[in-house]
């Protein structure tokens, strides 16, 4: 066995393939330095192949990247042999050399058979790029649903935090009605033993002057009692159809005496506007008692803007109005405005902000019980830092003349006249 291998290997009757060439320079330059590049080519193919299938784990069918670069590798060495055996006869390496090669090219391609179909049932560039594309799509088509349900949750909660907030003051406003109607008729009898007591006092100064000091403090009581009635939407209203233009001017002349020379006065007034229905002397009230507050929102002048406009279908919806046409008065100020925690309770009877003494905190809450024993609704706008707006809604007065409160003819009643 051994002198066979002896044998095979022996090449001493062997001559190189150059002689076969005749050493002709030319033929063997061409030979070595074609398979120098081939060889060259054959090994830089599986180092790429390696780096990228040791960089990319997750690229599939990876053993094929490997068992490709063994049969490139081994096509290489037979070049390299090709090049060896041109000086030196060793054709049984060569021949070995070459059985490998075709071992491995024999194993890759067997191996490539069955995995033809799997190739061929992967996804194409083509195919991706439309796959991530409905991918895309439907991550947007997610993402609006997403924000559009944010925004009706956003809504839903402002909605029921309005609800609370309404029906807080409906509760507050009963409690109040029925306080001031208690307190109403005390007063009732104080005032009827204070009338008494001056004819009993005869001409006495002293006694007359306690007396009309009590009757002052009975006559703010009941000031007092009549704003306590109005949040409550007990307070008798005389009805009637009011030109809202015209009230406000005639409000916006009296406060300009009033408010001080350092707040501006703005009228934004359309030039035809539907008349309300509502009591002109209380609606006067109100635009006074929000100039009030807006005047101490603003210590060091400002402007306060008077608007009205027609309340659109869609606003009246979004307002939870019911059926019908709607006008909005709004008073906005450029004050120091309200943070969100004092903007809540601003309606509410008795909260004030001003220092004991400067204020009753009933204005705004007579303003917002107007509004709603009238058919409509006050609101409060507010940023902190940059003023306060408060709307005033109220129904339209319909053409046939008739009290949309009572559904009887209104009785007349003049606008108020200048303070």
């Amino acid at each position: 066995m051994i002198a066979f291998i002896q044998s095979l290997f022996d090449n001493t009757s062997l001559a190189p393939h150059g002689y076969c060439l005749l050493w002709r320079p030319e033929l063997i330059w061409l030979h070595v330095v074609s398979d120098s590049l081939i060889a060259l080519a054959y090994y830089s193919i599986p180092l790429v192949l390696a780096v990228f299938v040791t960089r990319r784990p997750d690229v599939a069918f990876g053993w094929v990247f490997w068992a490709f670069a063994i049969f490139i590798l081994a096509c290489g060495t037979t070049h390299v042999f090709g090049i060896w055996t041109l000086f030196y006869p060793d054709y049984v390496a060569e021949g070995i050399v070459k059985a490998l090669t075709a071992l491995a090219s024999v194993a890759t391609a067997i191996g490539l058979l069955p995995l033809l179909p799997k190739a061929l049932a992967l996804p194409s560039p083509a195919q991706l790029r439309a796959v991530n594309e409905e991918l895309r799509e439907q991550i947007r088509l997610r993402d609006e649903a997403v924000a559009a349900l944010k925004r009706e949750t956003a809504e839903r909660l402002k909605i029921e935090e309005q609800m609370r907030q309404s029906q807080k003051l409906e509760a507050v406003g009963r409690l109040t009605a029925g306080i001031a109607h208690d307190f109403n008729n005390l007063l009732t009898i104080i005032v009827g033993n204070l009338d008494k007591a001056r004819r009993l006092a005869g001409g006495d100064a002293n006694i007359n002057r306690c007396l009309d000091n009590a009757t002052l403090g009975v006559d703010r009581a009941t000031t007092l009692v009549r704003q306590m009635l109005a949040f409550g939407r007990r307070q008798p209203l005389v009805s009637a159809a009011v030109d809202v233009n015209g009230l406000i001017s005639q409000t916006v002349d009296a406060l300009r005496r009033t408010l001080g020379e350092n707040i501006r006065l703005i009228t934004n007034l359309p030039a035809v506007l539907p008349e309300v229905r509502c009591d002109p002397h209380e609606l006067s009230a109100a635009l006074l008692n929000v100039s009030l507050n807006a005047r101490d929102a603003m210590p060091e002048g400002g402007n306060l803007v008077f608007t009205s406009r027609v309340i659109l279908p869609l606003e009246r919806q979004q307002r939870g109005l019911p059926d019908g046409s709607y006008v909005e008065l709004s008073i906005s100020d450029t004050g120091r405005g309200m943070h969100p925690d004092v903007a809540a309770k601003a309606f509410e009877p008795f909260f004030t902000t001003k220092p004991p003494g400067d204020g009753s905190g009933l204005g705004l809450s007579q303003v917002y019980g107007f509004a709603c024993q009238s058919g409509g609704i006050a609101s409060l706008d507010t940023v902190p830092g940059h003023g306060t707006t408060v709307r005033i809604i109220l129904p339209q007065a319909n053409p046939g003349g008739v009290n949309v409160l009572t559904g009887r003819a209104p009785v007349p009643a003049a606008l108020p006249q200048e303070a």
